[in-house]
């Protein structure tokens, strides 16, 4: 089974648990997006792997119009859901491939991503595309997961997530993101690492893990190596609550002309 066909599945059979996530609706990314990138009104804007739509959603405010595309149709529909509700009619909805966007070249003037790419299996690839997308001097914005650049830490730090999601293909370093950008053409004008408590249940929730990786899970937190530790830095506490912390990336850049 291919990575896409796995992520369709993995995430249309948990397409309503991302409705509700609070790292994915309410995260401190989105507010700092929207604070980074100085939204314009007239601006179209493509958000990809909008999941349950967070994204496209703190953004149609400030646009004229909002193209939320996904490669799992459950997740399209649950976003629609949700901007019906929210009352966004400025909100369009395309299945689409994050790797083989099926938009003209210069088409949007700020394309978004956030917390979707640890899923690609070929980043520079997806980079590339929006920058294709982008109508020059097009802003792109970029949240994700990152890892340390030590190598070893990096490695036990993705197979803790591709544990939990087999759809997981691989968190990248500050670095490499900086290096994607430069090959796409994207003049990369801010970059920012900030840290995110997770709660351990809530987490493992989303993917409806098994009580047998959950264990597993909890093991691997336990026993990880001295820089992993470091980065996750669990904390266990007295009512069975488990907490830890993953690092997020936000990158900000422009097309040239």
């Amino acid at each position: 089974m291919d990575n896409k066909t796995l992520i369709q599945q993995q995430f249309g059979a948990n397409a309503a648990a991302y409705a509700t996530s609070t790292v994915h609706a309410k995260g401190a990314s989105l507010p700092r997006l929207i604070e980074l990138t100085r939204p314009h009104a007239g601006w179209r804007a493509l958000d990809i792997a909008t999941g349950a739509g967070h994204t496209a959603f703190a953004f149609a405010p400030h646009v004229a119009h909002v193209i939320a595309s996904d490669l799992t149709p459950e997740m399209l529909t649950v976003a629609a859901r949700l901007a019906q509700e929210k009352g966004l009619n400025n909100v369009a909805f395309r299945e689409a491939d994050a790797e083989n966007l099926p938009f003209d070249a210069a088409t949007f003037d700020l394309v978004t991503c956030r917390i979707a790419p640890h899923h690609f299996a070929d980043v520079p690839r997806f980079v590339q595309e929006c920058a294709r997308v982008l109508t020059p001097g097009g802003v792109l914005a970029i949240v994700d997961n990152i890892v340390p650049a030590d190598p070893p830490a990096a490695e036990f730090i993705n197979a803790f997530e591709k544990f939990r999601d087999p759809s997981h293909a691989r968190c990248l370093t500050a670095e490499e993101w900086a290096t994607a950008y430069q090959q796409a053409g994207i003049t990369l004008t801010h970059a920012e690492e900030a840290r995110k408590a997770m709660n351990f249940d809530a987490w493992a929730d989303n993917m409806n893990a098994s009580p047998e990786t959950r264990a597993a899970l909890r093991q691997m937190l336990q026993t990880a190596p001295p820089i992993a530790k470091e980065f996750f830095a669990p904390q266990f506490l007295e009512d069975g609550t488990i907490t830890f912390y993953l690092s997020e990336g936000i990158f900000i850049g422009t097309k040239e002309p």
